[in-house]
């Protein structure tokens, strides 16, 4: 009598076996294409990212606890890597740090669903918590160059961080309205927002 041989998932990982990254990506791709499809992310489930995705539920759950853990990391993939920075000048770090912000050029597909996504998170204060979790440790960088532009001596004393950060970064994350930003070519915006800001927080 021949053994009857156990079904096994292909995709249950054993102790120690990496995890399947094309099920991953076909996961996260999934959110993000139901985003760009403007499916609300409070009616976006767990088994709809699953149908779209050609997985099972268990495969999304023994990667993700929760819905909100997913459309994190599914934001998450939006951004470019933050840059390693040389620490030698205040304005080339700013500058790399502020490429890296919001959307790129040549991303379409990413552009779209980075306006879609940052369009809900507005109405949601749940998910403004959800998403600080993504774009806080860029924040934190630029912080950390500012505070460090202010010990070298290199800008006031005085300098108001959290205003700067602010005022540094809306310009790269934020929406255009009315089309004003499309005078500026994206590719100089970052210098010519840091040199901007630059000359008002400089030590005289």
């Amino acid at each position: 009598m021949t053994p009857t041989t156990a079904a096994v998932d292909p995709d249950k990982r054993t102790p120690g076996r990496p995890r399947s990254a094309r099920a991953e990506q076909a996961i996260i791709d999934a959110v993000l294409d139901l985003i760009a499809e403007d499916v609300a992310i409070e009616a976006l489930s767990i088994e709809s990212v699953a149908a779209k995705a050609g997985v099972g539920k268990a495969t999304i759950y023994r990667r993700w606890s929760s819905k909100e853990d997913l459309i994190v990391d599914a934001a998450a993939s939006l951004k470019l890597p933050v840059p390693d920075l040389v620490g030698e000048d205040v304005r080339d770090d700013l500058i790399a740090l502020l490429t890296s912000m919001g959307p790129s050029e040549s991303a379409t597909k990413r552009n779209h669903v980075f306006t879609c996504l940052s369009a809900q998170v507005q109405r949601s204060p749940e998910l403004q918590v959800w998403y600080r979790k993504v774009i806080e440790p860029r924040r934190e960088r630029v912080r950390e160059v500012l505070r460090r532009g202010i010990a070298e001596g290199m800008l006031r004393p005085d300098l108001d961080v959290e205003v700067t950060l602010t005022v540094l970064s809306a310009p790269m994350t934020g929406r255009p309205i009315g089309g004003l930003q499309t005078q500026i070519d994206r590719g100089e915006l970052a210098e010519r927002v840091v040199d901007a800001v630059l000359d008002g927080a400089r030590r005289r």
